[in-house]
């Protein structure tokens, strides 16, 4: 019989918490791989990943984040205790990811464009150019991964998700060593072979997770027919509330991805500095998204169940484990900073001053702890408001403070003659205060109102 924790205490998010951040911590060893093996390829090929990466990112999030609000539907028909219907809103993102693929073709000389448009050397445009177009072809296992997460998620079953998700990072991780060094008979492809490794990798997941959700036994009870058939009603609701969802990830991700894309045309060591740290903020980013989806879960599920305390309860619960967690990782950046930085920076293995890039890397690190733990509200809580179906708000306030007020800051810091550091620090205050609304609105309650089901 499983056992039941009191609703929405630190217990119940906490066993399905576990097994989401060992899944994005999975997801977050992978990339961490990735960059160490770049940075220790060519580091023309680190400074360009970051910057391709996020903008190709940026660039189909709007319709990925569409498919992916399904799971919130699910969590809410699962808690309604409608099994059938967790089916047909899972279906519904399948399908949006599908009729998406032509669009997601006609994105990438969307992409080369707003490369040049930063005025990027010749020799980082060509690289960048590789790993976007590659990151494209990967775009649509890409939103069928979130799609089909979310049926097994949404219904707080999120041990085949863990697994699925850790296979499908040790084949990216044994296919990026031997594609990018060109290792057990591959050729030797450098930043390129990154990107194909990560194309390939990117269908293990989803393609694990559709098997056993065909043999399920409310899709097995349904047919395959009425399983999949599109639901007029379910897409309707699924992109009312996940195109504010959709809309969100696409300004803040583009936010992002304009920042990194300001910083590639300073000297190479704040470059480097700047995207090394970066990835070693995915040590913790990663994992705090396994909270965000446990707060997201758990809080529509019981906004589907009607139960509203429970609700403003798991997401308070959820922030407190972030805490938890963030002051742990925390004080590994702290306390080993070099340690960390080391991985990517190897004196003999660069024509980057490795001094500079250690020192500037340090404080790059330490302003990346001062502000982890305003980040972690804001994870956590964005996770809870898309879960009770508050995604207007949250596409709102997001979208608002990053252009209003983030991007202006740092596009004027460096017209200025700022530096990085300078950029890093006027970042910290933004995600202070971005945070800050976030909490009030969590706190305060208006999401009660809202009917996703």
């Amino acid at each position: 019989m499983k056992k039941q924790w009191a609703p929405g205490g630190i217990r119940e998010i906490l066993s399905i918490a576990v097994p989401l951040v060992i899944s994005n911590s999975a997801f977050m060893v992978m990339q961490f791989c990735d960059r160490i093996f770049l940075a220790r390829y060519d580091d023309l090929a680190i400074q360009a990943a970051l910057p391709a990466g996020i903008l190709a990112f940026s660039m189909i999030s709007l319709f990925v984040a569409v498919s992916g609000y399904s799971s919130t539907l699910v969590a809410q028909y699962h808690g309604s205790g409608q099994p059938r219907q967790c089916v047909r809103a899972t279906a519904q993102g399948i399908l949006f990811s599908l009729f998406c693929v032509p669009i997601f073709a006609l994105l990438a000389p969307l992409g080369f464009w707003l490369l040049e448009l930063f005025g990027h050397s010749p020799a980082l445009l060509a690289q960048e150019r590789i790993y976007l177009s590659w990151m494209m072809v990967g775009a649509l296992p890409v939103g069928l991964g979130w799609s089909i997460n979310g049926y097994f998620t949404g219904r707080s079953r999120v041990r085949l998700n863990t697994i699925s998700n850790i296979i499908g990072c040790v084949v990216n991780i044994a296919l990026d060593y031997a594609m990018i060094f060109g290792k057990f008979g591959f050729p030797e492809m450098g930043l390129k072979g990154a990107a194909v490794a990560t194309c390939i990798a990117s269908c293990v997941s989803p393609g694990i997770q559709i098997v056993f959700m065909l043999r399920s036994a409310t899709v097995r009870g349904m047919g395959l027919r009425r399983a999949f058939a599109f639901n007029a009603s379910i897409m309707r609701r699924l992109i009312r509330f996940g195109l504010p969802a959709g809309v969100q990830i696409l300004l803040d991700v583009g936010a992002f991805a304009f920042f990194i894309l300001l910083t590639a045309r300073l000297d190479g060591v704040s470059l480097t500095a700047s995207n090394v740290a970066m990835s070693i903020n995915s040590l913790a980013f990663s994992p705090l998204m396994g909270f965000g989806a446990a707060a997201s879960i758990k809080s529509g599920q019981h906004k589907g169940a009607g139960d509203l305390d429970y609700a403003m309860r798991s997401g308070w619960s959820a922030l407190k484990l972030g805490w938890i967690y963030m002051a742990l990782i925390g004080s590994v950046f702290v306390l080993l900073p070099e340690t960390l930085i080391s991985l990517f920076i190897s004196p003999g293995e660069t024509d980057l001053d490795p001094v500079a890039l250690m020192r500037m890397g340090r404080m790059l690190m330490y302003l990346m702890t001062a502000w982890g733990i305003f980040d972690t509200v804001t994870v956590v809580l964005v996770g809870a408001l898309k879960g009770v179906g508050d995604t207007r708000f949250v596409m709102l306030y997001l979208s608002l403070a990053s252009w209003l007020v983030w991007i202006p800051g740092e596009v004027m810091i460096f017209r200025n003659g700022g530096t990085i550091v300078h950029a890093w620090m006027w970042m910290a205050c933004y995600v202070s205060v971005l945070s800050f609304g976030f909490a009030v609105r969590w706190h305060r309650g208006k999401w009660k109102a809202i009917e996703v089901i």
